[in-house]
């Protein structure tokens, strides 16, 4: 995971998994698994990073990796790509999805653009 750009978890951990300084500045984390209020793929550290949710109100009955670690929820996944709400490039982002397909397609698709340019 050194210097990787995206990272996915996808696991059914208990306990985290990864570990917020294993993240390079402006990475990205796709975290879609460990769906229980008290499960964790992300440790703390990690979680203080910008964090994106599909949904506030299912992340805060779903996601332990946003409970247990009481982080603050920078946006929803449809505020970013509404446009409401921006992303400092520079910055770690955490996408915590608690199962909205849509939006995890959607966010899936702002990644790989955002990749994109910065590699044009």
């Amino acid at each position: 995971m050194d210097g990787a750009d995206i990272v996915v978890c996808a696991t059914n951990a208990i306990e985290p998994v990864l570990r917020g300084e294993w993240l390079k500045p402006g990475a990205h984390v796709n975290a879609v698994g460990s769906p229980r209020p008290n499960w964790r793929e992300l440790d703390d550290a990690a979680m203080r990073e910008t964090l994106i949710v599909g949904s506030r109100d299912a992340a805060m009955k779903e996601a332990g990796d946003v409970i247990l670690s009481g982080a603050s929820i920078h946006a929803e996944a449809g505020e970013i790509l509404g446009g409401s709400v921006s992303l400092d490039p520079a910055r770690t982002t955490i996408f915590k999805s608690v199962g909205i397909a849509i939006e995890d397609i959607a966010a899936a698709r702002l990644v790989h653009d955002r990749y994109k340019r910065r590699n044009e």
